[in-house]
């Protein structure tokens, strides 16, 4: 039964994609076919085999020790302020990015990631059809993050088309930044984070082949990577401003949740108090059938119907601290929910890249404004797609 739903989550995922495709009959098959045997072999060995926990244990316990290192540091400056016995949202999960932050610098100004990114990206190009510049762009984007990503392709930014432009934006918002990761692991499975990471590689350039289908030529596939490293720059300079990037995202999401959450309890209220029902459950109803085919049980499908919603409305962080407090479903549904999360895929998102591509270049911050509720769209479509694939082996 979980095979049959998880065929018809696929199927409605490629219809809806392709009845908003932009030029339907430049959609080629062979690589679409190729990366979704991907992504169901890739599930598997992740969710499914000794390897695949092997695997995700030894990620999730790099993290475990990078994130006790981070916990140095944050003693020391807050120890004695929290309450006892009392973890502290900030404290325990967003300022750990700081520290995070700094090895991602570290590890670019020694042009390590520049050239892991680089080469990764390169062997993905061969395998989904797309040119260089986008496969490179969407390994970039799930370590560097959806605004910094950018920095390192902004000599190409001016110059590109508008469907090679809308490809390389929903790459930044179909995956999450590797310096937030951390964070997503002490709220949800670590496993499920790992393994949407990998499927949403995947399911972008399978949504994007959909949804945005073209060619690049020879002439057209050239990957000038701009080096962020500056010789004015010292060491201890880069250090201070990745240091100071981490403490800026910690802050961001802060005051995102701060704000969110109280919207949302405002508005649960109000709907409440008006139509008997808060607006977490209306929208709960609306998302519930894509839950379905997912693989969520029908009679949790509202539930996870409206996680999904403020995943969406908000952002991914405001949905794992509601999807803690359902503690009534199953571990099934907590699993797949969970795949879905991650990614960037909310209406802010939609603003932030916008803004980043247009502090790069104006009139091209412009055009990714335009596209924007399809971007929001196809890396919608990316997380259920991911989930659903998933769900076969949850």
């Amino acid at each position: 039964m979980n095979i049959l739903i998880a065929i018809l989550g696929v199927l409605i995922v490629f219809g809806l994609t392709f009845a908003a495709s932009s030029d339907r009959r430049r959609i080629r098959y062979r690589p679409l076919l190729v990366m979704i045997v991907l992504q169901v072999l890739l599930a598997f060995v992740l969710l499914y085999t000794g390897a695949g926990n092997f695997l995700i244990e030894g990620f999730a316990s790099v993290f475990d020790t990078l994130l006790s290192y981070a916990a140095e540091g944050v003693n020391f400056v807050f120890g004695g302020i929290a309450n006892e016995g009392q973890a502290p949202f900030f404290l325990t999960v967003l300022l750990p990015i700081v520290f995070i932050s700094a090895l991602i610098g570290i590890l670019q100004y020694t042009r390590i990631l520049p050239f892991i990114i680089k080469y990764i990206g390169l062997v993905l190009s061969k395998v989904n059809g797309m040119g260089k510049l986008e496969s490179y762009n969407a390994v970039a984007s799930a370590i560097l993050g959806q605004s910094e990503v950018f920095i390192s392709v902004k000599k190409q930014i001016g110059a590109l088309p508008k469907h090679r432009l809308y490809t390389l934006c929903a790459s930044a918002m179909s995956t999450v930044s590797m310096s937030i990761v951390g964070s997503y692991m002490q709220m949800i499975d670590p496993k499920y984070v790992v393994a949407a990471l990998v499927l949403n590689l995947f399911g972008g350039f399978i949504i994007a082949s959909i949804l945005n289908p073209y060619s690049v030529s020879k002439e057209e596939d050239i990957l000038e990577v701009q080096e962020e490293k500056d010789e004015k720059q010292s060491f201890f300079e880069m250090l201070g401003e990745y240091i100071m990037d981490g403490f800026k995202v910690a802050i961001v999401v802060a005051a995102m949740l701060i704000g969110f959450v109280a919207l949302i309890a405002l508005i649960n209220g109000i709907f409440s108090g008006i139509f008997g029902i808060s607006f977490q459950e209306l929208l709960g109803y609306v998302f519930a059938p894509f839950a379905f085919v997912m693989g969520v049980p029908w009679n949790e499908a509202v539930d996870a119907g409206s996680i999904m919603a403020i995943k969406m409305v908000s952002n991914e962080f405001v949905a794992m601290l509601e999807l803690g407090n359902h503690t009534g479903l199953s571990a099934r549904t907590i699993g797949i929910v969970s795949v879905f999360l991650v990614s960037f895929a909310n209406f802010s998102s939609i603003g932030i890249i916008a803004g980043a591509v247009k502090g790069l270049n104006e009139k091209q911050g412009n055009v990714v404004a335009r596209f924007g509720l399809k971007l929001l769209f196809g890396a919608t479509m990316v997380s259920i797609l991911s989930a659903t694939i998933a769900g076969l082996f949850i």
